[in-house]
């Protein structure tokens, strides 16, 4: 084989192409920008939403026989809850509420444990049944919240 198609084929293996480190670091921009300007609010809806995006990434992955990037995607999943969405609970102060999301949260952290542990797409399903109506109905709240209106009843 000549010398310049080898070297050639291992930069092609050590080295991603320029588009696409372009384009990597462009999304994290756009990803940092839009967390740096959001308000607490937009910021758990985006925590709620990547939960989401992750799951279904998840199983997807499963579907396709891809048990490495079903375990990524889970692993993501559980660190916004765990890393993120729990520790934003004020269970001092949050009453039934507080106290009955950081519930939620840890039963959605054990089915996506179970579901890695047992490739299991039910048990991701039912965290996407769980969190769903929750991503939803706290969507349906940040225009009140933006507006600085009480929550309707």
């Amino acid at each position: 084989m000549p010398i310049n198609k080898v070297t050639n084929k291992m930069e092609r293996s050590m080295f991603t192409s320029v588009s696409s480190r372009s384009a990597s670091a462009y999304q994290r921009v756009s990803v940092e920008t839009a967390v740096s300007q959001a308000s607490p609010h937009q910021l758990v809806a985006m925590l709620l939403d990547g939960l989401l995006k992750n799951v279904g990434a998840a199983r997807a992955a499963l579907k396709r026989g891809d048990i490495a990037a079903k375990g990524e995607k889970i692993n993501k999943a559980v660190r916004i809850i765990d890393e993120a969405l729990k520790p934003a609970l004020n269970l001092a102060q949050g009453g039934d509420i507080a106290a009955n999301l950081n519930g939620l949260y840890g039963y959605c952290a054990l089915r996506l444990t179970e579901a890695n542990l047992r490739n299991d797409d039910a048990a991701l399903v039912d965290v996407i049944r769980v969190i769903e109506p929750l991503a939803d109905g706290w969507k349906q709240i940040g225009g009140q919240v933006a507006a600085g209106l009480p929550p309707a009843h």
